[in-house]
């Protein structure tokens, strides 16, 4: 059953199902569905969950074996299945059709996967699952659609403005869900409900030390070492978290590196721009971006965020803040050969 993002949580309502399956790149309706399916579950009595993430090591036969052990804690459970590649070969095509065929006892089972690909999409594997379970699209939202879609967050919230401030927070936030929602969630903590004038929300997304690091993901891929190096310093004098500088720094890179690889394999750049939501004026700043980062600087750049993670979180030594201020600076200074 194919089933609208609006419509779980009524759906939900009515009980949890056997086996769920959430399609899609958006991270915030992945996040989203999963919490409601969370909570669904606690309120309805089950008290255990699993995750599994399937990689190229990951034993099919772990589901299996789940199906068959006994719970300690719980006579109901939910089991979650990551496959981030959205292929899980032969052996988890395999699996996945005997878990459509037949549910495992006493437990909902939810399958969370990306947009698949042509030939996912006409597999056995998938067609089965389509058959059987609850599947819920998690599709990206339109630049033109964007407004209306903060518009209906805010109302949910009790708030509403004009159709000229929507546009502009749809243009702020460059179509990244994510960075829409915390926009709504901080207009609804800094003001009463009703309505909201176009100044307050122009001060309440400018002024804020999160859009100076969009600026530094900016500055970072104009190329501009300067700004850079103010804004770095600017953040730090605010005291800002490093942990919250780089999120956007991720949201930078990682399509950055994406547009990158399809560019070598020799695809269309502004379709691949397209696909990962770059539009505007941040096209021209992707292109110069380009000319000078290859593709093995963009990895190594993402790698060291990964660990710049673990030291600002105490897992590692060393000083977050003096990391990302060398990655920046240093990927700004990149010259194109």
């Amino acid at each position: 059953m194919q089933l609208a993002q609006a419509q779980l949580e009524k759906h939900l309502n009515q009980g949890l199902q056997p086996l769920y399956v959430l399609v899609g790149d958006e991270p915030l309706a992945q996040q989203e569905n999963l919490d409601a399916i969370r909570l669904a579950a606690r309120t309805q009595g089950f008290d255990e969950r699993n995750s599994l993430t399937v990689d190229r090591a990951f034993n099919w036969q772990h589901i299996q074996a789940y199906g068959q052990s006994i719970s300690l804690f719980s006579s109901q459970r939910l089991l979650e299945i990551n496959i981030p590649n959205g292929k899980p070969g032969v052996e988890g095509g395999k699996a996945l059709q005997a878990l459509a065929s037949a549910s495992l006892p006493d437990t909902s089972v939810v399958i969370i996967l990306p947009k698949l690909e042509r030939e996912a999409k006409n597999s056995a594997w998938f067609s089965a699952l389509e058959k059987q379970a609850i599947v819920i699209a998690q599709d990206t939202i339109s630049v033109a659609h964007l407004p209306n879609w903060i518009a209906n967050r805010l109302s949910l919230q009790g708030q509403h403005t004009s159709q000229a401030t929507l546009a502009f927070l749809a243009h702020q936030v460059e179509g990244n869900l994510l960075a829409a929602n915390q926009e709504v969630q901080k207009l609804g903590l800094l003001y009463p409900q009703g309505e909201l004038s176009d100044a307050a929300v122009r001060e309440a997304v400018l002024n804020v030390s999160r859009y100076d690091a969009f600026q530094l993901g900016e500055a970072v891929l104009a190329g501009d070492a300067g700004r850079t190096a103010r804004i770095l310093q600017g953040l730090q004098d605010e005291g800002e978290n490093a942990v919250a500088v780089m999120s956007p720094l991720l949201w930078v890179l990682r399509p950055l590196l994406r547009i990158k690889q399809a560019e070598l394999r020799g695809e269309n750049v502004m379709n691949a721009m397209s696909n990962a939501r770059i539009y505007g004026d941040r096209q021209s700043l992707v292109k110069r971006a380009l000319a000078r980062l290859s593709v093995r600087q963009l990895e190594a750049a993402l790698q060291k965020l990964a660990d710049i993670d673990k030291t600002a979180k105490g897992v590692m030594l060393g000083d977050a803040w003096l990391e990302i201020s060398r990655l920046c600076f240093g990927l700004a200074r990149v010259r194109g050969r």
